[in-house]
């Protein structure tokens, strides 16, 4: 398998931590997005959307990171990264999707150029933008954590989908010094998962490509 991803993408992220937690072997390719390389020409046959990360495996291509974790689980389903049941399933992608689709969508770096170099925004305004939809969003996620289902980790006591996609957020966060006091539950799970060494061995400081 070949993943094409960046250091810094979050989306890229959750995907290391699913191959590391299965303990799928890969070839990890760079894609420097801060330099545009996903408009590259090799690049852009794979994606056409020009987005990492993006999986090989074999002739088959895949994109989206939570498309791309789910086959993994799918064809690898050992250990499984989805409880049994229907409900429980149904509880993990929510707060999955929480982080995927209501936080990281408004915060990702073409929006925030867009904000700037399209729109005029000043920096100082860009930040306050990015604070508020993690700070907001987390807030939501942390709601979501308030139930007897969260144990050690998002759902029960084995890390699965939900913190595949936790922690990458939680990095960027503090990376954009986002408040996270309010988010106690989130933050106990970050730091619960970052003793996993799947998480922390596929962190943006421990890629080929960080800088």
């Amino acid at each position: 398998m070949q993943l094409y991803n960046y250091f810094r993408s979050s989306a890229s992220y959750r995907v290391r931590i699913a191959l590391a937690l299965k303990g799928l072997a890969y070839d990890y390719v760079p894609v420097q997005i801060a330099k545009n390389e996903q408009f590259q020409p090799g690049f852009d046959a794979l994606a056409p959307a020009h987005l990492v990360p993006v999986l090989k495996d074999g002739e088959h291509v895949l994109t989206q990171s939570l498309a791309i974790i789910e086959y993994l689980d799918e064809v690898h389903p050992e250990p499984p990264l989805l409880p049994k049941s229907a409900l429980e399933r149904a509880r993990v992608r929510a707060l999955a999707l929480d982080i995927a689709c209501e936080i990281h969508p408004l915060d990702n770096l073409r929006v925030l150029r867009f904000l700037v170099r399209d729109l005029k925004v000043s920096e100082d305004d860009k930040d306050r933008w990015y604070r508020h939809w993690v700070e907001t969003g987390l807030a939501a996620v942390e709601r979501q954590l308030a139930s007897p289902a969260t144990g050690r980790y998002c759902h029960g006591d084995t890390p699965g989908l939900a913190d595949c996609c936790l922690v990458p957020q939680i990095f960027n966060a503090q990376r954009m010094n986002c408040r996270t006091d309010h988010v106690p539950t989130v933050m106990r799970v970050f730091a619960a998962c970052m003793e996993h060494p799947a998480f922390a061995s596929t962190q943006p400081s421990a890629c080929p490509d960080a800088s």
